[in-house]
């Protein structure tokens, strides 16, 4: 049995993959740009990767990875990942057949619930549903320990939902990256909060300099940011209504804006079908570490490189 796993959060913009021991520390952690439009050469990215950590390491250890989108269970290849180049290639299997041996494969959305849940925010939490904020705006679900990937590998997937008891004020709708309108992605991302804000503004301004300028008191950003924090509430009421999770762990970047842990679950009680709404939402402990975390995760604790 390996004394490490080895996780590895493969992006749209950067791979890292890490060595964690059995208590969850890191051994050693490496990252490299994604190759842009060139699967073969992000492949060989990724095995670049994992071997140098193995030879820090100096052992084959049980590898688990982190992906944008998911292995469709139809075609076996990769699905829904967006602005990537791996949407289309059965990518577990090209990297099964490389390294010599079977690997775990999830969605990324997935692996940073399970970081969270198997010690961080959420530890020992029965239900957990963790939430991705950054370019683009995900989910992943885990049940007493085990990360759900759903009958068609897209539990979680919420941030392609429209968004819910949309008013005038969620007006006019955008058109989201999978081609369809009014998405929860196209509000609550980062991304699609900097959007809504310079459209409204005729301004160029990015996420987090939105959330500084409302924090200052500007009154434009301060009433974006007012928007920002009623459409998170809306859009995970209906998660609370369907799911009914312990804790909800914010992640990605807008995860940084402090305000949202007393405001939103003020706002969300007018919207969750319930007398008394008892879900924590609470920010990240392993922040963007959860990712690679999560991977390594997948493996049990008495894994070996085997199976």
């Amino acid at each position: 049995m390996s004394k490490f796993r080895i996780g590895v959060d493969i992006g749209g913009t950067k791979i890292e993959a890490a060595a964690l021991d059995r208590n969850g520390k890191f051994a050693v952690r490496q990252r490299v740009a994604t190759p842009q439009h060139d699967y073969p050469a992000a492949l060989d990215a990724i095995i670049g990767l994992v071997e140098f950590v193995e030879a820090e390491i100096g052992e084959q250890a049980p590898a688990g990875f982190g992906i944008p989108g998911t292995i469709s269970p139809a075609t076996g290849v990769v699905k829904n990942a967006y602005n990537s180049p791996f949407n289309g290639h059965p990518l577990d299997r090209d990297i099964a057949e490389r390294l010599g041996r079977p690997i775990r494969m999830m969605n990324d959305a997935n692996c940073f619930a399970l970081s969270e849940a198997v010690d961080g925010a959420a530890a020992g939490a029965e239900i957990v549903f963790g939430v991705i904020l950054g370019t683009g705006c995900g989910g992943g679900i885990v049940i007493n320990g085990q990360p759900v990937r759903g009958l068609n590998a897209i539990a979680g997937e919420w941030g392609h939902n429209p968004l819910p008891w949309p008013g005038v004020d969620d007006q006019p709708a955008r058109t989201c990256s999978c081609g369809k309108t009014g998405c929860i992605e196209t509000y609550l991302s980062g991304t699609g909060f900097a959007a809504h804000h310079n459209a409204t503004t005729d301004s160029t301004l990015k996420a987090h300099e939105i959330v500084d300028l409302a924090t200052q008191g500007d009154e434009a950003a301060r009433a974006s940011f007012e928007r920002y924090q009623d459409r998170l509430a809306r859009a995970l009421a209906s998660i609370i209504n369907v799911l009914d999770p312990n804790v909800i762990v914010l992640g990605g970047g807008m995860s940084n804006a402090d305000d949202l842990y007393a405001s939103v679950p003020r706002r969300w009680t007018d919207w969750v079908f319930s007398d008394r709404v008892e879900t924590r939402l609470v920010p990240p402990e392993f922040g963007d570490s959860s990712g690679v975390r999560g991977a390594a995760w997948l493996w049990p604790d008495d894994a070996g490189t085997g199976g």
